[in-house]
């Protein structure tokens, strides 16, 4: 078994999307150096709307990430750079990493709110607009080890 996690945030002005994308960037190097990390996948939706989802060995290994490092950084920044936040943690059985559809679904049944400080109606009202999958800009993450043991 492993722990799945979908993130879905929305940054609430265009003035922070640079510091956003700066902060995604160092975040996204540090999970896949992140012991426990089993692969995810970033997605970029319209209306400076931005996905994660992530497999971890276990709720621990999850937690000492997100406790630490340039994404403890960049989560004390989301409650003034988003108007919405929300997540979903759930044990999956099959160790690949869920589709996006899946993960959505979850977030609708058993998402969580982030604390906002300027909440958006939508985020309000718990409404979460599906992904937007066609075209599908994004990208996978692997951990650093499977990529660095790859020969050239």
């Amino acid at each position: 078994n492993m722990l799945a996690s979908v993130t879905r945030l929305r940054v609430r002005s265009v003035r922070f999307l640079l510091p956003f994308l700066w902060r995604t960037f160092s975040s996204q190097r540090q999970v896949q150096r992140a012991p426990g990390f089993l692969g995810g996948r970033l997605l970029v939706d319209r209306y400076r709307t931005f996905w994660t989802l992530t497999d971890w060995e276990s709720e621990e290994a999850m937690r000492r990430f997100r406790g630490s490092g340039a994404h403890a950084r960049v989560m004390a920044r989301l409650p003034e750079w988003c108007d919405e936040a929300a997540y979903a943690h759930w044990v999956e059985s099959e160790r690949t990493i869920p589709a996006w559809d899946v993960a959505y679904e979850r977030l609708v049944s058993d998402g969580r709110l982030s604390r906002v400080a300027h909440p958006s109606k939508n985020h309000s009202d718990r409404q979460f607009p599906r992904p937007r999958l066609r075209p599908l800009i994004g990208t996978d993450l692997k951990p650093a080890a499977s990529v660095e043991s790859k020969p050239l």
